[in-house]
Formats: C-alpha cells, sequence, structure tokens
C-alpha cells in the first residue's frame, strides 16, 4: 500500500492505509476524513466493547448512528494493546501501514510498548498523528480532558450564550471535530513532506524525531479570531452577546410570524441600506450614524427592534422570498427535518441514504455527505461504520502475507 499510487482522481488518498487507535470522537474525526477521500483506514478497538462511541446515543440496536457516522468508511479490527501479542500485531500492522491517529493520553502508548523509538524501528517513514486534551508537552500535558473542557479552557465557551446566563455550548463536540480536521491536515501535510524527501533521496522524518501534535483546547483557541490581539492591544474583553457577533450589526436570529426564525446579516454598509428599504425604514438607512459598522453596533437594540418588528408580519418563506429579492444574506433556521428535504443539500447530494439493520430490520438512514467536494457533488459514502471486529479476519490474511511494506 505503502507509495501506491491513486486510482481513483475523486478519491486522491487512495492507496495509503492509516492505523487509527483512537475512540471517542477527536481521533475518528481525522480518521473519517481520511477513508472519505480514498485512504484505507484500519480502526483499532478493544476487543468485546470496541469504541465507546458504539453506545452513545444509542436510540435502537446495538451500534449508534454516531458511531456509524464517525467512523464510516473504516475497518474495525478487534486488538488488545494491553497484551504483547496484541503491541506485536500493531506493530506488524504499522509496518504495512502509512500513518498512524492516536487520541490517548500522553504517554499511554509508551506504557504498552508503543514508543515513538519502537514505532520508528517498525516504519521510519510513519506519520504519526496525536491528539490530547493539553498536548504532549507543557505542565499539563498529562491531565485527562475531553471537547468540553476545551471549550473552555481555549476561549470559546465564554462567548456562547446569552449575556445575563452562564456560558452555554454548542449542540455538537465542536472542539473535538477541529481537532479532528487538524489532525488529518497534519497527516496530509506530512505525507506530502514524506513524498517530497523521497523524491530528493533524503532521510525521512521518522516517529521518533517527529509527530504532529494536536491539542483540543490548542484547536479550540486557533479558531477565536482577534480575542487575544484584541486584548493585547486595546484591553478590550469579549463578552457574551446571544444570537449576536461583537462589533457586528445588524446580524441576528429574528422571530418571524410563523413562530419560525431566520438569521439576518444585514452588516455590511451597502446590505444594511437595501435591508432598511426592504424593512421600510428609509429613516434609518438615511441616518449618518449608522452608515458605518461602528454607528450601527452601538445602536444595535433599535436595530433589532426594527428588523423583528418586520419580520413578525410575514411567515418565514415570505421573509426569505422578499430578503432574496433585496439581495440581503439571509436563512432559515433548519432543524434535521428541513435539512433533509431541502432542495440545496440534495442537489448536491449532501443527504445520503444507507441501509443500515436496526433491530433486526433493514432501514434507510439518512447520513451526512463528504465534505468538501471534488466535483460538483458530493462523493459517496463508501460504507459506514463497521461492526465491532468486521475486519479482524482481513487483518490476519494481511498479516500472514509476506513481511515488510507492500
Amino acid at each position: 500500500m505503502i507509495g501506491a499510487r491513486p486510482d481513483d482522481p475523486m478519491r486522491p488518498l487512495s492507496g495509503l492505509r492509516v492505523v487509527e487507535l483512537g475512540n471517542y470522537i477527536a481521533a475518528p474525526t481525522a480518521g473519517r476524513m481520511l477513508a472519505d477521500f480514498g485512504a484505507e483506514v484500519v480502526k483499532v478497538e478493544r476487543p468485546g466493547t470496541g469504541d465507546e462511541l458504539r453506545t452513545w446515543r444509542l436510540y435502537g440496536g446495538d451500534t449508534s448512528l454516531l458511531y456509524r457516522t464517525i467512523n464510516r468508511g473504516k475497518r474495525s479490527v478487534e486488538i488488545d494493546l494491553r497484551t504483547d501479542e496484541g503491541r506485536q500485531t500493531v506493530l506488524d500492522l504499522l509496518r504495512r501501514s502509512d500513518a498512524l491517529l492516536e487520541n490517548f493520553r500522553p504517554g499511554t502508548l509508551d506504557k504498552w510498548g508503543l514508543t515513538p523509538e519502537v514505532l520508528a524501528e517498525a516504519n521510519p517513514e510513519l506519520v504519526v498523528a496525536r491528539v490530547s486534551a493539553y498536548g504532549q508537552t507543557g505542565p499539563m500535558a498529562a491531565r485527562p480532558g475531553f471537547a468540553a473542557v476545551a471549550e473552555g479552557f481555549g476561549g470559546m465557551r465564554d462567548l456562547v450564550g446569552d449575556p445575563d446566563r452562564p456560558p452555554a455550548r454548542v449542540g455538537v463536540s465542536i472542539g473535538d471535530s477541529i481537532a479532528g480536521l487538524y489532525a488529518a491536515f497534519g497527516v496530509v501535510m506530512s505525507l506530502l513532506d514524506r513524498e517530497r524527501r523521497r523524491a530528493a533521496d533524503a532521510a525521512p522524518v521518522t516517529p521518533a524525531e517527529r509527530h504532529v501534535d494536536v491539542a483540543l483546547h490548542e484547536a479550540v483557541f486557533s479558531m477565536m479570531e482577534s480575542l487575544i490581539p484584541d486584548y493585547s492591544a486595546f484591553e478590550v474583553t469579549r463578552r457574551r452577546t446571544g444570537g449576536r457577533m461583537e462589533g457586528i450589526a445588524p446580524s441576528n436570529a429574528y422571530e418571524c410570524g410563523d413562530g419560525t426564525s431566520v438569521v439576518i446579516a444585514g452588516n455590511g454598509d451597502s446590505i444594511f441600506q437595501r435591508l432598511m428599504a426592504t424593512i421600510g425604514r428609509d429613516d434609518l438607512a438615511a441616518d449618518d450614524d449608522l452608515a458605518g459598522n461602528a454607528g450601527r453596533w452601538a445602536r444595535r437594540d433599535e436595530l433589532d427592534e426594527a428588523i423583528e418588528s418586520w419580520t413578525r408580519q410575514h411567515d418565514r418563506d415570505e421573509t426569505l422570498r422578499l430578503l432574496d429579492e433585496a439581495s440581503v444574506p439571509a436563512g432559515p433556521i433548519y432543524r434535521a427535518a428541513d435539512i433533509v428535504d431541502d432542495e440545496q443539500y440534495l442537489a448536491r447530494k449532501m443527504v445520503q441514504e444507507l441501509p443500515v439493520e436496526i433491530d433486526g430490520r433493514l432501514r434507510a438512514v439518512a447520513f451526512p455527505g463528504v465534505v468538501p467536494l471534488l466535483g460538483e457533488t458530493s462523493l459517496p459514502v463508501a460504507h459506514l461504520g463497521p461492526d465491532l471486529g468486521a475486519d479482524t479476519a482481513w487483518l490476519h490474511d494481511l498479516l500472514t502475507e509476506e513481511d515488510g511494506p507492500t
């Protein structure tokens, strides 16, 4: 597999093999992204129980749809990493692989005998990506942590919610997902570097010399835009603003006459003029104090009240139609039922139905498509997250082949 040329231009990572030693969401998200684009991702799971994600949000059957989603396109093999036999099996697999993903607490793999030096001996060109709460170094490296903690430590949680209430969180494990994106990027970047070194006949960078180190809190922190520069330069401390964005107006969620809500982003100077004309507030459009964003932010409550008094006179569809005619950026606030029927999602095949056996009955279940697009529509999802150990026999056959990289 190592160094094989892609056989599908729409799956540019085909020919690569990735070993995933990861539970929950962060490292498995990186594995999902690599698998989406053709990499053969071999997920190593604990015998008998597997990834704990298999039972999170379990509404039926014995494997959650959350697991099926995060681990789509992968193989599942059962290996006990705490045993000498399991350790040797993983090393034999890594000799035939290109990259390793893991999200254990720092030092765990070392404790099991899978040190950077051992990994380098097994495969000097192996790309290793490690995801942890606080990174592999620093005074907090050994501490455990989940995305919820990282979102607080990274500065995000303090900005989510209304100013008169405690900090809230978004409804998904956003910190884990961002970390997974960075880990996948780190793997692809390192593989590109490997190929360049090969082309130049240069020595490889071994797992003992370098690894991709993704800390959950740093992944979150990297998304905080100018939070730190604004504080450092001007001692500005950002505050929670509910549905608004600090310093940008008008941009918020507004209730319509049918009880639904829409998001309207009228914060561009020319867009603001069109928005005010649409809602019949030429007086606000002509107000010089509102010509720039700073002035609009200072009067954000007045503007939001004016906009919502208009949206409440129309249902959602009519509101969005009128705003679209005026070229004002706006959109509905969707729930799952809205997304699965939306023509934009369907046109780009971003919602795909796949068969799932649940409690002995085969059902067609909608799943999210592959991002980013490499053509006009999403790539088809290869297959959903596998049953526990579905590929253990395949692994046995693979490892009985001739030793060494293929």
